[in-house]
């Protein structure tokens, strides 16, 4: 996804830019948070991996969903709010591990966590420093982004049966507590106030109404959790294929 945006992508695949460094390694450091999730599951014997491989398979050849477009404003107000959304849930699974007596999953999930909370302090800098010298754009994409919705990377998945997976998969892990609405709120209230959003001055009056958007958006999604929360009492019921077409509550 960071191959497509103007101006920072790797032009050749091997290219010595700062750019193109650390996407490569950011990306090897995402592949090996795969690989050794990838790994528990197997060697736990608790899923259907074959399902889980599909699933891999069908979501890598769906692509990620284009609201980035090709541009590093988009795509760093992106991963500025997805790093900190994996950080937390990572965090919480983290916890329900320990809590149910699997030290090991907890300690995984644990230092997952800890990584993306890295890679987050280093996509909330960069936009620091876009806020700074180009205030306007910033502010306008920030509330594009917004508006559009910050989906997850896995957002397009799909294990061959379930046509709405990943609504199944949010509704499940909402219900838990893994990564709710209310945390989706949280986040954009932490980079609003992280990037100083409601002090930026020097704005047109589109970025000033921009401004005004994003400063005030997270009540309105706290209160769609709370019509979530409604939903998640109507006890419905959804099997999955992961996990042995087990029946699950959403």
């Amino acid at each position: 996804m960071l191959n497509t945006l103007d101006g920072v992508r790797d032009e050749t695949g091997a290219s010595p830019t700062s750019w193109a460094t650390w996407t490569r390694m950011w990306t090897a450091e995402e592949n090996r948070h795969g690989d050794l999730l990838n790994k528990y599951l197997y060697l736990c014997g608790r899923v259907d991996m074959r399902q889980v491989e599909k699933t891999i398979q069908y979501l890598i050849g769906s692509g990620m969903d284009p609201r980035t477009e090709n541009s590093p404003y988009l795509g760093f107000l992106y991963t500025s709010f997805q790093e900190r959304a994996t950080f937390i849930s990572h965090g919480n699974t983290a916890r329900f591990a320990k809590g149910y007596g699997d030290l090991k999953l907890a300690q995984i999930c644990g230092t997952i966590a800890a990584d993306e909370k890295r890679h987050e302090t280093a996509y909330t800098k960069i936009v620091e420093k876009l806020f700074e010298i180009d205030p306007d754009t910033t502010m306008l994409d920030f509330e594009d982004m917004m508006r559009k919705k910050v989906s997850m990377p896995a957002h397009l998945m799909y294990d061959g049966q379930d046509n709405d997976l990943f609504e199944h998969f949010s509704a499940v892990a909402q219900r838990l507590g893994v990564y709710t609405a209310r945390d989706y709120a949280d986040i954009l209230e932490f980079l609003v106030k992280r990037w100083n959003v409601e002090k930026i001055e020097g704005l047109s009056s589109k970025g000033r109404k921009a401004q005004d958007y994003v400063c005030k958006l997270a009540p309105r999604i706290r209160r769609l959790d709370e019509r979530a929360q409604e939903r998640a009492k109507q006890g419905q019921t959804c099997t999955f294929s992961w996990i042995f077409n087990k029946e699950v509550t959403l």
